[in-house]
């Protein structure tokens, strides 16, 4: 029954509506939209909402996890999974892992045979039908499911199995292992009544996790293919606190492995891990650079200096290099704006020796009548091999008597052989004179990202120094740390830049990217000439706004490039003179 209010003659006062104030309240004094902004502007901006950042071209959507996180993950598939099957959690886990945390392929695998699936995971013994009827029955008819968890506490018979009757259990217990028969041994044992004490249980769980990364360990029975479920490898372990927390950041792994929207960050001892669905297949790596962070910070940028006070260590601290990878190749760096297959590519081959291969080509020739490398080493054309002793000329490579009395003076460039031969050769000088052009540049960003400790603690003397020659506090001097983070995180698209121009097809297209490439690398070379200036106390303050501003500058010269550039892979605009995986084949006169 809804609950009746009385309204006294005072408040029937204030709830009285005039019909001439009721048209002002119908909603009709609204219409008037220029002076409901004129209102909204009277307050200024501190009503205002900030419009939601729309993301970049060159950002994708991604989250990061803690290992918690990834944990309650995996508890939500483990219930899911008891709550079909009608099983304990230790065996959904085991089944979930042995699946490789496919939910679908497991419930339709157990489904057609619940019997196959649960000894092929190592959950149940696979015993012959003929001595079914001999042999103790454990949980059940065979065609039941289990519901409990896979090992068991041999000594106390009340809370497990009972030991086969075949078996004496007034004998005294000795392990196999070790062959320790103290009175007071602690047997283990699976569902498979394989028994071994408790000291050698703890020792091969802890071989097999620390030392082999194992995360579904087996029966230490020769031939037994049951896995141990996670209580009873608690429990085996007893303190050692280590070893278990190694054994649940291994079952993490396992999981963020198998599947194909996680990945684990790759920086040592960090356990977050960072969830892309949008970079998961192959097909959106050709679009798109799935740059990613996991959330935490990693060595801080800055060395500390023994005349810091602790509060501007703590903000050191606190400041430590965000760890950023790529979600889509085993890249552990940012390599925007170049995408992860010609990214693989150029690492490639950089490391690989056809780069020496060229160079031997263009310095040295062979001789035309034992093949052997000879390089010259002196002015004159006339060449003798070391190895056969023929003489031939280096110009045209063509046999010396033919040369006549023209020694010095080759006049056979017309003959088919020589001209093949400088043909192959200019070709050969040309292709690593291209190489070595992208790839010096290249090195060279590269070497100053290396250096970037070093040019912090410069950076931070500098800092020091402007606080002790002038007014500014340490708030606004940060300035110039905001210009070194920002230098370092445009070298490194410039890094990446070369290794995209060396593989793009020639036409408009490349020479706009070098364009943007050309106005980026002016750009960060002013603002690294500014930061190296020596500091003059009358003239921090115009330092300061120059610095400011080419920051600005400089980052805005980033952005270009990496929108353009992102952009031009959404739009299929970029063409490259090599193969690429997810791409158009070159043409031929694509090939440079």
């Amino acid at each position: 029954m809804p609950q009746e209010y009385t309204i006294s003659d005072e408040e029937e006062e204030d709830y009285y509506i005039d019909s001439d104030d009721e048209d002002m309240i119908d909603g009709t004094q609204y219409d008037d939209e220029d002076d409901v902004d004129m209102d909204e502007d009277a307050f200024g901006d501190d009503f205002r909402i900030a419009p939601k950042s729309k993301r970049k071209p060159y950002e994708i959507d991604y989250e990061s996890l803690s290992q918690g996180a990834v944990e309650a993950s995996m508890a939500e598939h483990v219930e899911h999974i008891c709550g079909i099957f009608g099983v304990d959690a230790g065996t959904a886990a085991l089944l979930l892992r042995y699946m490789s945390w496919n939910k679908e392929r497991l419930i339709e695998k157990y489904m057609d045979n619940p019997n196959k699936v649960l000894v092929s995971a190592g959950i149940a013994v696979d015993e012959p039908p003929a001595s079914a009827s001999a042999a103790p029955v454990r949980g059940g008819t065979a065609s039941r499911r289990p519901t409990r968890s896979s090992s068991k506490l041999v000594p106390p018979p009340k809370s497990s199995p009972k030991i086969p009757t075949k078996s004496k259990p007034t004998m005294p217990f000795t392990c196999p292992i070790c062959f320790d028969d103290a009175p007071d041994l602690h047997p283990l044992a699976l569902i498979c009544d394989h028994a071994f004490c408790s000291g050698c249980w703890a020792a091969y769980l802890s071989s097999k996790v620390n030392d082999e990364a194992e995360h579904a360990v087996r029966c230490m029975a020769e031939g037994c293919a049951l896995v141990a479920p996670d209580d009873f490898i608690r429990s085996a372990l007893e303190e050692d606190t280590t070893t278990w927390a190694r054994f649940q950041e291994l079952l993490v792994r396992h999981f963020v492995g198998s599947n194909p929207n996680l990945k684990y960050c790759p920086y040592p001892s960090c356990t977050n891990t960072v969830s892309c669905p949008s970079a998961a297949g192959k097909s959106s790596l050709t679009t798109v650079v799935p740059i990613v962070s996991c959330g935490a910070r990693g060595i801080p940028q800055v060395l500390s200096q023994p005349s810091q006070s602790q509060s501007q260590r703590d903000k050191e601290k606190e400041s430590g290099k965000e760890h950023k990878f790529c979600f889509g190749c085993p890249v552990e760096s940012d390599h925007r704006p170049i995408v992860c297959a010609v990214a693989k590519m150029w690492l490639k081959k950089c490391r690989d020796d056809s780069e020496t291969a060229n160079w031997i080509k263009s310095n040295t020739k062979e001789c035309p009548k034992c093949q052997s490398t000879i390089e010259k080493n002196g002015g004159c054309n006339h060449m003798t091999c070391k190895k056969c002793k023929h003489e031939f000329c280096w110009v045209c490579m063509g046999p010396w008597q033919e040369h006549g009395t023209a020694w010095y003076n080759c006049n056979r460039f017309d003959e088919k052989g020589g001209l093949e031969a400088r043909d192959a050769q200019s070709r050969s000088r040309a292709s690593l004179e291209r190489y070595l052009h992208y790839y010096n540049r290249w090195a060279n960003h590269e070497q100053s990202a290396k250096l970037s400790v070093e040019l912090y603690a410069k950076t931070e003397k500098k800092m020091e120094d402007m606080q002790l020659t002038s007014s500014l506090t340490w708030i606004e001097v940060q300035f110039m740390r905001t210009a070194v983070e920002v230098l370092n995180t445009c070298r490194a698209t410039l890094k990446w830049t070369y290794a995209m121009a060396y593989y793009l097809g020639r036409g408009n297209e490349k020479e706009m990217f070098e364009d943007n490439q050309r106005d980026l690398e002016r750009a960060v070379e002013d603002l690294n000439e500014l930061l190296e200036s020596p500091i003059e106390p009358e003239n921090i303050p115009t330092l300061r706004q120059k610095v400011t501003d080419k920051t600005v500058y400089v980052q805005k010269r980033n952005e270009i490039v990496l929108e353009d550039t992102a952009t031009g892979f959404i739009e299929g605009r970029w063409k490259w003179n090599v193969a690429v995986d997810g791409f158009d084949a070159p043409e031929k006169s694509e090939f440079e």
